[in-house]
């Protein structure tokens, strides 16, 4: 992973994955150019490109899971923050399971309070316990 932690490899990814909302389905080529404007020659981390890759790859998946355990509220109704966080953090539940479930918890609720609105930390905390329970992993 080199020097960045994965703290900081999440809030690439999710940067990135805003981004992607608003312009064609990016590739390993847009993630590259987007990573040129913070690292100047520098290697792309391992762990952001293993995110991106992931949440790409179960797109599909993350979303059904996002819609089942989210009451009341529509993919689309979701702020692209929410949205993109949930699906990072829900990929790291289902495909890290080297990282423990609080860490990966922490982390979301921390990223959405910010870079979401005032009721995403709540929001996200409560869509991951549902998803944790649903797919059996421990706190």
């Amino acid at each position: 992973m080199g020097t960045y932690s994965r703290s900081r490899c999440r809030e690439w990814a999710l940067q990135f994955l805003y981004q992607g909302e608003f312009f064609e389905l990016p590739d390993l080529g847009a993630l590259e150019r987007f990573w040129s404007h913070f690292q100047d020659g520098g290697a792309l981390p391992a762990y952001l490109q293993e995110l991106v890759a992931g949440v790409g790859a179960h797109l599909e998946e993350l979303d059904a899971l996002i819609v089942r355990h989210s009451e009341h509220w529509r993919l689309e109704r979701m702020t692209v923050v929410d949205r993109n966080l949930l699906r990072l953090a829900i990929y790291e539940l289902l495909y890290q399971p080297e990282i423990p479930t609080k860490v990966v918890i922490n982390e979301a609720v921390e990223m959405a309070k910010r870079y979401g609105s005032e009721a995403s930390g709540g929001f996200i905390n409560g869509i991951l316990d549902q998803v944790r329970l649903a797919v059996g992993r421990e706190v």
